[in-house]
């Protein structure tokens, strides 16, 4: 299951990526491409108010914040006990371990090695995990804001529109993302909550053990994070405060890489895709206001000071 959800979530970023890169290629035999992939793209302003047809009001863009602010929830919130729950078993089961197989090693024994082995690698797993937890909690910390910035500062013109295909493509991308932030380890979370669900179900609510939870050891084990995942939030939060006065999120989503630890392709995937939406939509944007006023400075950019 694995591989195939992330090879799923690899196969949808480039499925979506290629053909935003294709229509930004400056050909005029892809005028075509371009204008059709615009008109799947453009919304409020840069969308006739007259064109309804394949569209829907522009206020539902809090629909995305909802359903990520839902999803995002519950993957962090389900991720975070899985972490929790492994990091109490190992600490359960290691000690004795280590002992048995010390005094195997001591006695002639030839298990240690292959105990030293699996437990390295149970600790690799298990901060592979709570990295997960990390992404999910910066994402959280987005959408939530974003939600609350839809309801309470964004003022939608009735009339404003935009094209059904981009209200599908960001309720796609607020389910992908935050899955996208931890697929490596959601097999096994998956697994836990059905046992966990299973067992309720056997022993009933009066039959489940106690569940104890201390904050401080939900908390403590991201405090031993690497030093990538403390730059990259960082780099997120001074791109978190600075949203508030420019409309590229690209240094949030740089953050996100930076704090995965740059090793994980599919997220790679997530941050080319939201790049390139983003510059393609910043580019538009630019061309329609250059069209619109006639006093907008001709010399001024779309995205990057002095490049683009």
């Amino acid at each position: 299951m694995n591989l195939w959800l992330v090879g799923l979530l690899r196969a949808a970023w480039i499925a979506g990526t290629l053909p935003i890169l294709i229509a930004s290629v400056p050909s005029s035999r892809l005028c075509w491409f371009r204008d059709t992939l615009l008109g799947f793209a453009k919304r409020g302003k840069t969308l006739q108010s007259s064109s309804k047809r394949f569209t829907v009001p522009q206020r539902f863009f809090r629909h995305f914040y909802w359903v990520a602010v839902v999803w995002t929830t519950l993957l962090l919130g389900s991720t975070w006990m899985y972490a929790n729950y492994t990091a109490q078993l190992v600490s359960e089961v290691s000690e004795p371990l280590l002992y048995s197989n010390i005094a195997s090693y001591l006695t002639g024994g030839s298990h240690i090695s292959s105990w030293s082995k699996s437990h390295s690698t149970s600790i690799k797993q298990r901060l592979m995990i709570w990295r997960s937890v990390f992404l999910l909690l910066l994402m959280e910390v987005q959408v939530l804001r974003r939600l609350v910035e839809t309801i309470y500062v964004f003022n939608y013109s009735p009339s404003a529109r935009m094209h059904i295909l981009g209200y599908l493509t960001g309720l796609f991308f607020y389910t992908a993302a935050p899955l996208s932030l931890s697929c490596n380890c959601i097999p096994e979370v998956y697994e836990f909550l059905v046992s966990g669900v299973a067992e309720f179900i056997v022993r009933g609510k009066n039959q489940m053990p106690a569940i104890e939870i201390h904050l401080w050891e939900f908390v403590n084990p991201l405090m031993k994070l690497g030093w990538c995942q403390w730059i990259g939030a960082a780099i997120f939060c001074w791109g978190w405060i600075h949203q508030q006065r420019c409309h590229s999120i690209l240094v949030i989503y740089a953050g996100v890489v930076v704090a995965s630890g740059g090793a994980d392709l599919t997220i790679w995937l997530l941050f080319a895709f939201a790049v390139a939406n983003l510059v393609f939509a910043a580019a538009e944007t630019h061309r329609w206001y250059l069209r619109k006023f006639d006093n907008y400075p001709s010399n001024r950019l779309a995205v990057i000071p002095f490049l683009y």
